[in-house]
């Protein structure tokens, strides 16, 4: 028997130490609900659980993403729906204005409501905005997808038959944002025009015809020359006759120059950076020049034609007429554009059904390699704290042991 090491006490405060510890442990892991609180618990279970949670917080997020881009095309989308509707009231006007019955002045009060429900599509489309996006004015690259346009005929002052012709051939060409000038060469005459920022092919062209108005061409000009403009197309003008050219009269005019600038929404909707997890959406740039509702054909006689609205009045039903033609092809355009965004909502909606299911099962596996089982982890405590009661009795038994020593030296 020694009194200088107790042995029993302490090997029992030793397993009381290790039961303390696991207690705490078991305390840490009821109070926070994680089984893995630090990398010590489980190092490869905290590096897989982090990873699985990059993707659910990942994957959380390109729901929303797709969500957003949900909202952006429902917003596009009924905005084109109340296009499609004054193209819907266009068509009628310019179907009642080609019956025989209407007077010239009814087809000009029929004119008025075309020309406001013209400006309104504008209005719509360079208006209509989702988180200070503009959805329906393109983006800033504005491309003419018509490949050729008819010929503007510039006839002498007094009708005669010399002309000259302006042809505009903007195939493949995109105008940039900003302003310009463009200098045309003629006959030994330039001719200076401002191209501005939302010109098109039709603008410059009555910008030119107004420079050939103020400075005629009086020399014999046969023959052709090109220049630039600031879509990187060309405009090719041909004289065919040596007499004085001015712009008092434009006749045959049925341009159909389109600026058509598409504006890309690129949703992410994936965890990672890959290609593989971007939708793009395009909507197309919705304006009435667009539309071909600003492509009109010109009056004849003594005032210049109007490049610029789509026509239904005149003496008789021949612009009315065509004004259907080219309504007609608008509503297709537009329908065609709200089928695209239909389609597009109708993806988003499979792609956040599918995120969702992912999150839901990934944050499953997740779970269970780092939440605490809350049955399993109170039984570890309760048999911990019951170990730890008996370990601070037989602790206290162990230092009793030594008290026998003293009835030795009695």
């Amino acid at each position: 028997m020694v009194v200088q090491h107790n042995l029993t006490a302490m090997n029992s405060n030793r397993m009381l130490g290790v039961t303390t510890s696991a207690q705490a442990k078991s305390t840490e892991k009821l109070s926070s609900g994680y089984k893995i609180n630090r990398a010590a618990d489980d190092a490869a279970g905290l590096s897989i659980s982090e990873k699985m949670r990059k993707q659910i917080r990942g994957l959380t997020q390109a729901s929303s993403n797709a969500q957003d881009g949900i909202s952006a095309v429902q917003t596009a989308e009924g905005a084109l729906n109340e296009v499609q509707d004054m193209l819907q009231r266009m068509n009628e006007l310019a179907v009642k204005a080609a019956n025989g019955t209407n007077s010239e002045d009814d087809r000009n009060y029929i004119q008025d409501e075309v020309n406001q429900l013209i400006k309104e599509i504008d209005r719509v489309s360079t208006t209509t905005k989702f988180n200070e996006t503009y959805l329906l004015k393109g983006d800033d690259t504005a491309e003419f997808t018509k490949p050729t346009a008819t010929a503007v005929t510039f006839a002498d002052g007094d009708g005669a038959g010399g002309k000259a012709k302006i042809t505009v051939n903007l195939a493949d060409a995109k105008a940039t944002s900003g302003k310009s000038d463009v200098t045309f060469s003629f006959a030994g005459k330039n001719y200076s025009v401002r191209a501005e920022e939302n010109d098109d092919a039709v603008a410059i062209a009555k910008k030119l015809a107004q420079a050939i108005k103020e400075d005629p061409i009086e020399d014999e000009a046969a023959g052709k020359f090109t220049v630039k403009d600031k879509a990187d197309g060309t405009i090719e003008i041909e004289a065919t006759s040596d007499k004085k050219v001015n712009s008092d009269i434009i006749k045959d005019t049925a341009f159909s120059v389109k600026s058509s600038g598409v504006l890309t929404l690129n949703l992410h909707v994936g965890a990672d950076s890959t290609a593989d997890n971007q939708i793009s959406v395009d909507i197309k740039q919705m304006s009435a020049d667009v539309l071909g509702l600003k492509t009109g054909n010109s009056t004849t006689g003594d005032k210049t034609g109007d490049l610029d609205t789509l026509l239904v009045n005149g003496k008789d039903d021949t612009n009315a007429r065509a004004a259907i033609d080219t309504i007609a092809s608008a509503l297709q355009e537009v329908s065609k554009q709200r089928s695209a965004l239909g389609a597009a909502q109708n993806r988003l909606e499979h792609t956040i059904s599918n995120l969702d299911n992912v999150v839901e099962n990934t944050t499953s596996a997740e779970s269970s390699i780092r939440d605490t089982d809350m049955a399993t982890e109170m039984v570890k405590y309760s048999n911990n704290n019951i170990l730890a009661q008996a370990g601070q009795a037989m602790l206290a038994q162990a230092n009793q042991s030594n008290q026998g020593v003293l009835s030795l030296l009695q």
